[in-house]
């Protein structure tokens, strides 16, 4: 890909409502983007991927920079708050620790103190490194555009790499995760050519909890990065290890259908059958990972 010294001229706008901010996106449709922390639209606009002649900085507006929690309503977080802020916020911590896990692999602090949660959702990249705990935490993004605001389920928003259910005017303002699952344990294992500050060859979370109704007793749900065209959840984990005791042979056969459901690519990170043994490798690992944690809490 051919370097280029500097970024393409653009306009800055900064709007000072939602609605002024959908007002401009709408009628600069295919010249305005907005951006939040930009870490991933200015190297596309290097890249000469995107050339918008409009910039629409979102952060400022209200609500944006704010990040919460309500034992009975679950946490909000700002479009705006970077990775750092909910990496150190102790509510994240204690009740959705693997959100935190999986920002604090992205990049380095430098970039985390830019970065954001809800531009990494919405950059829409299949190897999205906060995305898999987000869908697997119930995330639900709240949208601001031509028809007022609404809720968009994280579970529906990917189209493709780069597509999502947002039309022309939208802004996404934050998301919200329910209340945090009594006795939720997950894991984030990345693969990447190096230790820091490097895409996902394949990235794999895995979360669990108790849950009477099944009968092993506990609820697994997986999600897989970098190895189809979205992030990928695969369902058939729940049901393996829900129907009997988990075990040894169960945790294989499910991280074997994890294998079996991806569909990567090949590219210059990696073949497809490499990330297809990987993911098998990963998922096994964040798996058994999680049963470990459940059972030294049951102890």
């Amino acid at each position: 890909m051919k370097a280029y010294p500097k970024l393409p001229e653009f306009d800055y706008v900064k709007p000072e409502s939602y609605e002024e901010a959908t007002q401009f996106l709408v009628s600069h449709a295919g010249e305005a983007r907005p951006f939040t922390g930009g870490t991933d639209l200015f190297v596309q606009m290097r890249d000469r991927l995107y050339k918008p002649k409009y910039l629409v900085d979102i952060k400022s507006l209200e609500g944006t920079d704010q990040i919460s929690f309500d034992p009975s309503q679950g946490l909000t977080i700002g479009a705006g708050v970077n990775m750092n802020r909910v990496i150190a916020h102790p509510e994240v911590r204690e009740h959705y620790h693997i959100l935190a896990e999986s920002a604090e692999s992205v990049a380095s602090y430098q970039l985390r103190s830019r970065a954001t949660i809800v531009g990494n959702i919405c950059n829409a990249s299949p190897a999205g490194d906060t995305i898999g705990a987000c869908l697997l935490l119930d995330g639900m993004l709240s949208v601001f555009g031509e028809g007022g605001e609404r809720q968009e389920p994280l579970s529906t928003f990917f189209l493709g790499p780069g597509k999502t259910t947002l039309r022309t005017g939208d802004i996404v303002t934050a998301i919200r995760f329910p209340v945090p699952l009594q006795g939720l344990k997950g894991r984030y294992l990345k693969l990447g050519r190096n230790q820091l500050s490097d895409l996902s060859i394949v990235g794999v979370t895995a979360v669990g909890y108790p849950e009477v109704g099944m009968q092993s007793g506990y609820r697994f749900r997986l999600a897989l990065a970098s190895v189809a065209p979205v992030p990928l959840v695969v369902d058939q984990v729940e049901e393996i290890l829900g129907r009997e005791p988990v075990s040894e042979d169960s945790l294989r056969q499910a991280a074997e259908m994890a294998m079996e459901t991806s569909t990567p690519i090949d590219d210059v990170r990696g073949s497809a059958r490499y990330r297809k043994l990987m993911v098998r490798n990963l998922s096994y690992n964040a798996l058994k990972d999680v049963w470990a944690q459940l059972n030294e809490h049951a102890n």
